[in-house]
């Protein structure tokens, strides 16, 4: 299957994945713990139709799913920049401290500045991801040799376990559990239109930024020595990849809080589809990143409605073994 995608030009695979995506969701829209059908999904898009079925779709299904496509995309695409960067093929936000960064900001910020809008919060998630962004690499970068797989993944563990303990200091110190709890829980549950209106924006303008600048990382994923060859100013390119990076994964998790795995499974997998060039990798990551949230959120909704099933769990079910099979193959998966 992989090898007769391989013949495909990109055009066709993009376009297919994007029917993919499509399907997913209008699948995810009709599905649930409320039944609701096609026809009803259709009027509330298209139509100013008013039934109580149609605004539970407008008002919270849509806006649910809009969100988990967003952060599936930019968890995606945070996750293949930082492979690319670091050429470490276990990078991800999660696994290299951007994630428990951002959740310690989360709760120092609800703790200190209650009364904080989304937007002061995301920006606190910002901030937050730097910090772990620059202790993760200044850790990994700090013997001779640089970023090498293990030193940065145990780089990365360190750190978020260090920053996980201060989150957990801070909730229970200032007992406010509950509150951090509610955004740090790891899903798209609840999620409303004045929260997309704030992190929609930082997560589009982040994918763009990131397809402007596609073709540097191409060439910085290969050899630096080559990108410094061909002109490339290769400290700037990172520090804006870096930004980039901070940007997708500090607005993710002021949506959906903790979520693991997703960084670093999706690159791998379009890899494998569309080879290594960044022009088409990245794309790719955003639909089918997409289309892997929109899942796993469909199946936190479906497999016990109607109760919720935590969607890191589903999530962490797949990703687990994809991080081992990855530790085991030295980085190709699919070879």
């Amino acid at each position: 299957m992989i090898n007769k995608m391989h013949s495909l030009p990109f055009v066709y695979k993009f376009v297919l994945s994007f029917l993919l995506l499509l399907a997913v969701f209008f699948l995810s829209m009709v599905l649930g713990a409320a039944e609701t059908s096609l026809k009803e999904v259709w009027l509330a898009l298209t139509s100013k139709v008013k039934t109580d079925t149609i605004i539970m779709i407008r008002e919270i299904r849509l806006p649910r799913e809009i969100g988990a496509m967003f952060v599936g995309a930019g968890l995606s695409i945070a996750g293949a920049i930082m492979q690319g960067v670091t050429r470490n093929p276990l990078a991800d936000p999660s696994l290299l401290g951007l994630t428990a960064g951002a959740n310690a900001a989360l709760a120092l910020t609800i703790a200190l500045v209650p009364a904080a809008n989304y937007f002061v919060i995301m920006i606190a998630c910002f901030l937050g991801a730097a910090v772990g962004t620059i202790m993760v690499v200044g850790i990994g970068a700090a013997k001779k040799g640089g970023f090498s797989p293990l030193r940065i993944v145990l780089a990365g563990a360190a750190v978020s376990a260090f920053l996980y303990a201060i989150a957990d200091g801070i909730r229970i110190y200032f007992k406010i559990s509950k509150e951090v709890s509610m955004w740090s829980a790891g899903g798209v549950i609840g999620t409303t239109w004045d929260q997309l209106q704030v992190i929609v924006p930082f997560i589009f303008g982040g994918i763009i930024l990131s397809l402007v600048y596609s073709k540097q990382l191409t060439i910085l994923s290969l050899n630096e020595d080559l990108a410094i060859g061909l002109g490339q100013k290769v400290t700037q390119v990172k520090l804006i990849l870096f930004i980039i990076v901070i940007m997708l994964a500090g607005a993710s998790v002021a949506l959906v809080g903790n979520l693991a795995f997703i960084g670093l499974m999706i690159p791998h997998i379009v890899r494998a589809l569309v080879g290594t060039d960044y022009r088409y990798i990245l794309p790719m990551c955003a639909t089918i990143g997409a289309t892997f949230m929109l899942l796993a959120d469909l199946l936190g909704r479906t497999i016990n409605a109607p109760f919720e099933t935590p969607v890191p769990a589903i999530v962490a079910m797949i990703g687990l073994p994809f991080f081992l099979i990855i530790v085991r193959k030295g980085g190709r998966v699919f070879s």
